[in-house]
C-alpha cells in the first residue's frame, strides 16, 4: 500500500481493524492450537490467561465495534462528503469518532482484563483458561459487555450497510454522474464484501446468545453455538481478502510477488511437435 493509499480517508478504518484483529490472529488462535495439541494452558501462568483475555474479548469484540462504524463511514464519505471537506469537519466527522472507539476498546478493556480489583479463576485444564475473567461476574459490566459492545455493532452494522445498498439503488442516477463513481464503487463493493463475511459468521452465534439472555435455556444450542463461536474466526482470516477490492494496485503488487516466488519451471512450456516412431516390419516365413 503507497502513501497515497495509506494517507486516504476510506483507508484509515480498514487499516485499523486489520491492527486490532493482529493479536487475535497472533495470540488467541496460537493459544488455541497450543491448547489442543497439549491438552492444557501452556506456559500456564496468570499473564498468559490475561493476555488470552484481552486478545479474545478485547481485540475481537474491538474489531465489530469498528466494523459497525466502517457502516457509517461509508455513508459519510458517499452521500456526506461535505462533512469532510475541509480539516475542521475531518477531524469532527472522522478522526475524532475513530479515536473515541480506539481509546474506548483499549481502556475498557485493559481496565476489565488487567486493572479491575478483582479475583479471576485461572483454570489451565479448560481453552482461554476457564473464560472467565472476573469483570464478567459484576452484572453491569458482563450485560454492557454483550449488549453494547457486541450485540448494538452487529445490529447496527446489519441495518446501515442494507441502508446503503438501498440508498444507492434509489440515488443511483445522482451517484453514476458524480465525478467519483468509480471510488465510491469501490467502497460500496468493499463495504458488501466485508459485512456479508462478518455479518454471515458471527450473527448466527449473537443471536443465539440473545435468545439465552431472552430465555431460552442454556442447554438448547450449546453444540451449535460452540461450532458457531469457532467460525466467526473465519471473519477475521477472510477479512484482508475481502479488503483488498479497495486497492486494485496492491492486489497486482502481491500477485506478482507470488508468481515471482513460485519456481519458474513452472511456467516453463515445453514445446510439443510431432513424433515419428518407426516400426520395423515383420517378414513373414
Amino acid at each position: 500500500m503507497d502513501r497515497v493509499q495509506r494517507y486516504a480517508l476510506q483507508n484509515h478504518t480498514i487499516l485499523l481493524i486489520l491492527i486490532i484483529y493482529l493479536p487475535v490472529q497472533l495470540i488467541d488462535i496460537n493459544f488455541y492450537l497450543v491448547f489442543f495439541h497439549y491438552g492444557y494452558v501452556l506456559p500456564s501462568k496468570p499473564i498468559v490467561c490475561l493476555l488470552w483475555w484481552f486478545a479474545d474479548y478485547g481485540c475481537f469484540i474491538g474489531g465489530l465495534i469498528l466494523m459497525a462504524w466502517l457502516a457509517i463511514e461509508r455513508h459519510i464519505l458517499i452521500f456526506h462528503d461535505f462533512l469532510v471537506s475541509n480539516k475542521k469537519r475531518r477531524f469532527l466527522s472522522h478522526y475524532l469518532p475513530l479515536g473515541i472507539l480506539v481509546t474506548y476498546i483499549l481502556l475498557f478493556y485493559i481496565i476489565c482484563v488487567f486493572l479491575l480489583p478483582c479475583e479471576s479463576t485461572y483454570v489451565y485444564t479448560l481453552p482461554v483458561c476457564g473464560a472467565s475473567p472476573c469483570y464478567q461476574s459484576y452484572d453491569i459490566l458482563g450485560e454492557w459487555e454483550f449488549i453494547v459492545n457486541s450485540s448494538i455493532p452487529i445490529v447496527l452494522e446489519s441495518i446501515v450497510s442494507i441502508g446503503l445498498i438501498v440508498r444507492v439503488q434509489r440515488q443511483k442516477r445522482r451517484i453514476h454522474q458524480s465525478t467519483q463513481w468509480h471510488k465510491y464503487r469501490r467502497m460500496i463493493i468493499q463495504l458488501f464484501l466485508v459485512s456479508s463475511v462478518d455479518l454471515s459468521l458471527n450473527l448466527p452465534f449473537y443471536l443465539i446468545s440473545f435468545a439465552h439472555l431472552c430465555g431460552l435455556p442454556q442447554e438448547y444450542g450449546v453444540q451449535l453455538q460452540l461450532y458457531l463461536f469457532f467460525l466467526g474466526y473465519f471473519a477475521i482470516f477472510l477479512f484482508p481478502f475481502a479488503s483488498l477490492c479497495q486497492f486494485p494496485e496492491l492486489r497486482k503488487t502481491i500477485k506478482n510477488k507470488i508468481i515471482a516466488v513460485l519456481p519458474r519451471q513452472l511456467y516453463r512450456r515445453t514445446p510439443v511437435g510431432p513424433i515419428t516412431i518407426t516400426i520395423p516390419m515383420v517378414q513373414q516365413q
